[in-house]
This record gives C-alpha cells, sequence and structure tokens, in this order.
C-alpha cells in the first residue's frame, strides 16, 4: 500500500517538479497534526520541529497538497482558512462554533443519501463536497445565554 510520502513524490514527479526536503517537512508537519490546522499553526509547528521553512514556502506547497489529493480545505471561519489531512481517511462534515472555533466532524448517511439523490435528480456527476454549518457549540451558546439574561 503506498503511503503518503510516495503518494506526493509521485504526484510531483508527474508534474515534473523536485520533492524537496522542505516539501518533506511540511508534508510531515501536516501528519503530524490530529486535528484541522492553518497555515500559521503549521509554520509554527515546523518551527518547533527546528526547522525553518518560511510561510512562502508553506503557502506554494499547501496548493500542490490539494492537488494531490492528501490533504483538502475543510473551511473557512473567522477570516482563516483550515486544512486537514485526508489521506486514507473517510468523508465527513464539520459544525464550527464561529465563538471558540471549535470544529465538530460528524458522517450522516441519511445527509449523504440525500445529496445522492438531489445530483440523481439534476442528472449531476459529483466530484466532491463539503458540507460545514456555523453557529455556536454548546459551551459557547450557554455562555451567551447566560450574558442576554
Amino acid at each position: 500500500m503506498i503511503d503518503a510520502d510516495q503518494k506526493f513524490e509521485e504526484f510531483l514527479k508527474l508534474k515534473e517538479l523536485k520533492y524537496t526536503s522542505e516539501r518533506k517537512f511540511v508534508l510531515k508537519a501536516i501528519f503530524s497534526f490530529h486535528k484541522h490546522f492553518d497555515v500559521e499553526e503549521l509554520f509554527e509547528k515546523l518551527r518547533e520541529q527546528g526547522n525553518h521553512i518560511s510561510r512562502a514556502t508553506i503557502y506554494r506547497t499547501i496548493p500542490l497538497l490539494l492537488q494531490s489529493g492528501l490533504i483538502t480545505e475543510a473551511l473557512h471561519c473567522q477570516d482563516k482558512t483550515s486544512y486537514e489531512n485526508i489521506f486514507n481517511k473517510k468523508h465527513h462534515d464539520h459544525l464550527v462554533c464561529i465563538n471558540c472555533g471549535k470544529i465538530i466532524e460528524f458522517y450522516n448517511e441519511r445527509i449523504e443519501k440525500l445529496q445522492e439523490e438531489v445530483c440523481k435528480q439534476h442528472n449531476f456527476v459529483p466530484i466532491e463536497h463539503r458540507l460545514g454549518i456555523k453557529g455556536y457549540c454548546e459551551d459557547c451558546y450557554k455562555k451567551i445565554k447566560k450574558e442576554t439574561k
């Protein structure tokens, strides 16, 4: 079975690009996250690991990782774009708290079936989909309710 490192290397070869040590470090850092991340968090993680890779290198590497299918843009909230590793992971959707930024992943078979039905009704061939619902997590909603009393 191919791993993420091999998949990225093969993708770069097809694009006639080099698999530089900087790109390897970026990929390794991304796969060490067990949550969603943004570019700033990735930059900080690389610094913590002793890799002094510029933000520009990260910003140039992210689109390649997106195109390769190793990561996806999970959501955009509070002027930040969050990404997540999707290599060998099952599809899921997101609930996003607009107050604290908490992200809750979920999968719902009925939603998936409904999307399939809608596509079929419109003779539409889906390639991908993302569902993100923005609102308040339970803790933030309780605080807001308490403050408005």
